[in-house]
């Protein structure tokens, strides 16, 4: 198993603990905007410690021009914009139609990595890709699906996700992964701040109590894991790659759940954890053997 698959499923186990924790900080009386803005400033100030290390800091110093408009873009449609219309879909549909809209991802992301970033899908990938769709349905337990303004705003956010991804993808070529995640978290930062400020949510963060800033803290561990592990998997692996293997972080918090409530998950959501495992593993399997066989190399040189 390469690095990066390695690393793509560290951030996968993180995501599924994240999510699995994030429900009960939400439910501990703290608005969701609010949530999701003081842990991205906050993950974004312990980046800044890291970037601000001499090796670290050097490369920060030596980018160009052209790739702080990708690290600011990378900020603005991934770490800010996205996580708006997210909360405000979830807000006004069911959170298993969000969660099941959301983790279409892999799907637009690997759409969008074949026009430009010319990766090549073959049909058993496409296949596999269809069964880990099927597979995730099952999951997040969808029963009825519907489509208005809730779900676009989410499909929304996924897409601007996906689109984050080719240009993380692009920037980390001549960018160390550990300043694309800064940058994501920094710039987003300062969007997701005005805008509470300009809807009058910044005050109520004054108000925040002990055990809300300690799931805000877990929160921040989780996030800063997240996005580091995640950056540097896409160094070294390609978009559609990364993206389903991400996949696995729903069934993953689906297994969190059941412990914690002492309930084994139904025969349905077992059957989607299963078909999601086999298609990951087929997807990624056979991307090896195509590139094997093609003798295209998959690896970046400037991960690090």
């Amino acid at each position: 198993m390469s690095k990066g698959i390695k690393l793509a499923f560290a951030t996968a186990i993180i995501s599924g603990f994240a999510v699995f924790f994030s429900k009960f900080a939400v439910t501990n009386n703290i608005d969701p905007y609010q949530f999701t803005t003081l842990k991205n400033v906050l993950v974004a100030v312990v980046l800044c410690s890291v970037v601000l290390l001499p090796m670290t800091w050097r490369k920060l110093r030596a980018i160009k021009r052209q790739d702080w408009y990708k690290l600011l873009a990378i900020g603005t449609i991934g770490g800010s914009i996205p996580f708006l219309l997210f909360f405000k879909g979830l807000s006004l549909t069911t959170p298993a139609m969000a969660g099941f809209i959301h983790k279409t991802l892999f799907i637009w992301a690997s759409v969008l990595a074949i026009f430009f970033l010319r990766e090549k899908l073959g049909k058993v990938q496409w296949l596999a890709l269809g069964v880990l769709l099927i597979g995730i349905g099952l999951v997040v337990g969808i029963k009825a699906f519907t489509f208005g303004w809730a779900e676009i705003m989410i499909l929304a956010a996924t897409l601007l996700w996906s689109v984050e991804n080719v240009i993380a993808k692009k920037t980390l070529s001549t960018v160390d992964p550990k300043i694309v995640a800064w940058a994501r978290m920094f710039f987003g930062s300062i969007i997701l701040l005005t805008y509470l400020s300009l809807t009058s949510g910044f005050a109520g963060i004054f108000t925040l109590g002990t055990t809300q800033w300690l799931w805000i803290g877990l929160s921040v561990l989780f996030l800063s894991g997240y996005v580091l592990t995640w950056y540097h998997a896409l160094a070294y692996e390609k978009v559609s790659v990364v993206a389903s293997v991400l996949v696995l972080a729903s069934p993953i918090t689906t297994i969190l759940n059941a412990i914690y409530k002492g309930v084994l998950p139904t025969p349905e959501k077992w059957l989607g954890i299963g078909l999601s495992l086999v298609a990951v593993i087929v997807f990624v399997a056979y991307t090896y053997h195509l590139e094997k066989k093609l003798a295209v190399p998959h690896v970046s040189t400037h991960a690090s």
